[in-house]
């Protein structure tokens, strides 16, 4: 198993349907049959568009910002925010990590995790901390994070847009 930068073109494919599969994940393993209907219906092929889109936006600031995990295809990945939206919450942002289940506990998260904290140590932050949001009922994600040292930073809420 390698990680190496994301290829735009290239990993687009193996990159959505992994996308796809956090999606389903926190849908269907967080929230109930509410949040996983919502999180499925988000899965069309213009949202797939516009994520691939952003996230070739977020490569070209910074090619690092998109780390994958490779064993005979891409097995995982960590999405962090380039340095120009630093200023969201401050600090470095993991916006995604992800890792196929047949690959859990094997240490791909593990060097995933090392590449985001890696290239937040060299963004500029007005805090120097990294960031993201985890579902509490998720509590393998939780142990996971506890154990990289990640701590309670705030609460984050969120209203439906009406």
């Amino acid at each position: 198993m390698e990680t190496r930068p994301y290829e735009p073109g290239t990993d687009d494919d193996d990159l959505w349907t992994l996308k796809a599969a956090f999606e389903r994940g926190l849908g269907a393993e967080t929230g109930g049959e509410t949040k996983e209907t919502t999180y499925e219906a988000k899965l069309t092929d213009a949202y797939r568009e516009r994520y691939l889109a952003w996230v070739g936006r977020c490569v070209a600031d910074d090619p690092r910002c998109l780390t994958v995990a490779e064993d005979d295809g891409l097995v995982g990945y960590v999405f962090v925010l380039p340095e120009r939206l630093a200023m969201i919450w401050d600090a470095a942002v993991v916006n995604e990590l992800y890792v196929a289940p047949e690959h859990r506990g094997t240490g791909v998260a593990d060097d995933l995790m090392a590449a985001a904290c890696a290239l937040a140590r060299e963004q500029t932050l007005p805090l120097e901390r990294l960031v993201l949001d985890v579902d509490p009922a998720n509590a393998r994600a939780r142990a996971f994070y506890d154990r990289h040292g990640f701590e309670p930073w705030g609460e984050m809420i969120a209203r439906p847009l009406e």
